[in-house]
């Protein structure tokens, strides 16, 4: 193989022979050199990429517990909201507790410092030796966060239950004929059998007759509706008040009414006066209980008042007041 080489500053041309040996060593020379240069690059890529699979696991692990700990903080803090939502709302039913329990305690008659919603009650104990103490996890606060909640809306409830007995109690006590009428230190005649006045001969007296000067106030002895209010051959003017529950009262021998048929009464207005009109002998008022028509004994019902009449009922009010 020849090579003719021409210099631009020679005029005269070279030649170069190669020999085929020469050619070969050539080429094993240069396909030497390309096996070197492929090795290197080869370690070369290796060890970077030793350095790139050993950087790499970090980096993913160091992300991925960062995912993980924000997923944890946003749980704790989902629960964290949810349990001061259920606290916001068991602390307006504690306070509506303590409202309610204070009006309660305040219809029944008990002193504030008998009974005390405000206040904590008294607890403790000696701590534990045997067994330390151990806090609660997330799962068993929410559970006792909620069976404090189910235990606040069932005694809100009883509560709701109690109120709603005392005030069908309070009604039924106004509606019940234990007021005295009239202001008068006793009785002429009492309920039952009797000589009549003015037949002489042995009848039913179906009320009590309270002796009390002319013009005296008559008072209603329980709340009701007026009946009847007007004149009756034997009763005189007379007025007839409905309690409700088949329960009537009735005010005889009047000499004055103040109310008519169908007003609404409370307990102790003024109904009449005193008089002696109809079937009486004197001044009085004839008093009567009647349950579904039958006559009662008054003295049962008044008895339950103590005998109270309202003007004491007003002098003791004015005294607590």
């Amino acid at each position: 193989m020849q090579i003719i080489l021409i210099p631009g500053r020679l005029a005269k041309a070279r030649t170069v022979t190669f020999s085929p040996r020469l050619l070969v060593l050539i080429g094993l020379l240069c396909l030497t050199l390309a096996s070197a240069m492929a090795a290197s690059m080869y370690w070369m890529l290796m060890r970077e990429a030793a350095r790139i699979e050993t950087v790499f696991p970090s980096v993913f692990a160091v992300s991925v517990q960062k995912k993980d700990e924000e997923r944890a903080r946003a749980f704790v803090q989902q629960n964290l909201n949810a349990m001061a939502v259920k606290l916001g709302e068991m602390q307006a039913q504690l306070t509506r507790l303590d409202a309610l329990g204070e009006h309660l305690s305040a219809r029944a008659g008990l002193k504030p410092q008998e009974f005390n919603f405000s206040e904590r009650p008294g607890l403790g104990g000696a701590s534990p030796t045997l067994m330390p103490p151990q806090n609660l996890t997330m799962v068993e606060l929410n559970e006792r966060l909620q069976g404090l909640t189910r235990d606040v809306e069932s005694r809100s409830d009883m509560l709701g239950v109690l109120e709603a007995r005392l005030f069908e109690e309070a009604i039924r006590k106004k509606l019940r004929p234990t007021l005295m009428p009239v202001s008068a230190p006793y009785n002429a005649s009492g309920f039952g059998m009797r000589i009549d006045p003015i037949t002489g001969q042995r009848a039913m007296h179906e009320g009590i007759d309270f002796l009390a000067e002319r013009g005296t106030a008559i008072h209603a002895a329980a709340d009701g509706v007026v009946s009847f209010a007007g004149y009756h051959q034997q009763y005189g003017y007379m007025v007839d008040v409905d309690h409700g529950n088949d329960l009537v009262t009735r005010y005889a021998h009047c000499a004055k009414l103040f109310v008519k048929e169908g007003d609404i009464v409370q307990r102790g207005l003024k109904l009449a006066l005193v008089g002696s009109t109809g079937r009486s002998t004197g001044p009085h008022l004839h008093f009567e209980v009647r349950y579904k028509g039958v006559p009662q004994n008054p003295m049962r019902f008044l008895a339950k008042s103590g005998g109270q009449s309202v003007a004491s009922r007003d002098a003791t009010a004015s005294a607590q007041r």
